[in-house]
C-alpha cells in the first residue's frame, strides 16, 4: 500500500520524515540495510528519482552510509543517532506547542494537560457470557 502524503511539503521531504522517524524508532536497526531504493519508491508509491533524493538527504544527515553497490545501511554512530532522535522530540514539541495554540490553548494549560493523570477510559461494552 502506498504511503499517505500530504500537499503542505515536498514528498521528499516526508518520505525523509518517514524514514528517519523508522530509524529512530528502531524499525531498521543499526547496521541494518535498508530496501534497495526501486523497492521502497514501489511501496512508497514515488518515482525512484524521488526516493534516491530522500535517501541522499539522510545519508548527508549521517544517517545512512552507502556502501557502493552493496546498498545503504543505517548508521551505528550512537552519537548522531542520539542527536537525531533528540531533535526529532524537539520538533514534536514545537509543533504540540504551535497546534495548541492554533486551537486556543495556552502553554500554561497544554503544561497542566500534561501533568495531570489521566482520565479514566471508559469500560468496555462487553458482556460475559
Amino acid at each position: 500500500m502506498a504511503w499517505q502524503f500530504n500537499s503542505k511539503q515536498p514528498v521528499f521531504k516526508q518520505i525523509v520524515s518517514h524514514i528517519r522517524a523508522d530509524i529512530l524508532n528502531g524499525v531498521y536497526q543499526p547496521e541494518q540495510q535498508i530496501p534497495p531504493v526501486r523497492t521502497l519508491a514501489l511501496e512508497a508509491g514515488v518515482n525512484p528519482n524521488t526516493m534516491q533524493r530522500a535517501l541522499a538527504d539522510l545519508e548527508a544527515e549521517g544517517l545512512l552510509i552507502s556502501r557502493g553497490t552493496v546498498g545503504r545501511f543505517v548508521t551505528s554512530d550512537t552519537q548522531t543517532l542520539d542527536k537525531s532522535r533528540a531533535e526529532m522530540r524537539q520538533e514534536t514539541i514545537e509543533r504540540l506547542i504551535s497546534d495548541a495554540a492554533a486551537r486556543g490553548i495556552t502553554r500554561e494549560e497544554l503544561i497542566a494537560y500534561l501533568s495531570s493523570p489521566p482520565a479514566a477510559s471508559p469500560p468496555d461494552n462487553q458482556t460475559d457470557n
